[in-house]
């Protein structure tokens, strides 16, 4: 429903896959079939899977095999697919957003890391308080139900994404990036501590993709340039699926949530709340 309501509020073209064990790559991208013609003539014709569209729900994507899920690499980095050897565009812009069960259910494979890398944030969606709850009831199991309008169409949001990357940012935020992320990669000298705990950090994508992110909550909060502070408010969503402790870190009951808050002590330290 989140989808496909941001579809209509967007303008976009939404579409929805389950995943399942059984679900081939094939199902997602589409492929060729021949067809005869009335004349005797036989040729193949390509069939768009859905991944032929501007926003994509990749629904429990965990639950398909790694060989189905690796079929969005291509889409999701380069915004076209390959079939039988001929690149196909896909729609723009182009969008996947995704939803997991959790790793610890039965019947799931974990994502690739070079997959997980290629998404901007994980959101990790917790029970709703009481007041919350309260309002879905009332919203969700009346007569009437309420209708999503379009606000925004598929220019109007390119137009908006070139301008969030025109917006300024200063040697301070940069640099406040730069040290986060640094701080998080056992291999560096910034984060050499953190080797028994973590058996590998983010790479140069998790520097990208808060770069793109602090911009948009500034722009959203009505700032024309972000802060040091949204870095620290960011660094959760944007590096923890980046990042994995290793089996001793979690045999000891650490978890990411908690490496995360205390790099962002110590590389921001007092200028997150300045």
């Amino acid at each position: 429903m989140l989808v496909d309501t941001l579809g209509t509020v967007l303008g976009l073209d939404a579409k929805r896959v389950q995943f399942t064990p059984d679900l081939m790559p094939a199902d997602i991208i589409g492929s060729e079939v021949l067809e005869t013609a009335a004349d005797g003539a036989r040729a193949f014709r390509f069939i768009q899977g859905p991944v032929f569209c501007q926003l994509l729900m990749a629904d429990e994507i965990n639950r398909a095999s790694p060989r189905t899920q690796s079929a969005l690499l291509q889409a999701m980095q380069e915004r076209e697919v390959t079939v039988a050897g001929q690149p196909r565009p896909l729609g723009r812009p182009f969008h996947v957003l995704a939803t997991q069960n959790p790793i610890e259910q039965e019947g799931t494979y974990p994502l690739p890391e070079a997959q997980l890398d290629r998404f901007l944030l994980q959101i990790d969606v917790a029970y709703p308080s009481r007041d919350e709850e309260r309002a879905i009831l009332l919203a969700t199991t009346g007569a009437d139900t309420g209708r999503a309008h379009g606000v925004f169409s598929a220019d109007e949001l390119i137009d908006a994404q070139a301008l969030i990357r025109r917006m300024p940012v200063g040697d301070g935020v940069v640099n406040a990036i730069l040290d986060l992320v640094r701080a998080c990669r056992p291999t560096e000298a910034e984060g050499a501590h953190l080797a028994p705990v973590l058996a590998w950090g983010p790479g140069p994508r998790a520097a990208q993709a808060l770069m793109l992110a602090v911009r948009a909550r500034a722009l959203l909060e009505g700032r024309l340039v972000p802060s040091v502070a949204d870095v620290a408010a960011l660094a959760h969503p944007v590096l923890v699926h980046r990042m994995a402790l290793t089996y001793s870190a979690r045999a000891q009951g650490q978890t990411l949530a908690g490496v995360i808050a205390g790099a962002v002590e110590r590389a921001l330290g007092d200028k997150a709340a300045a």
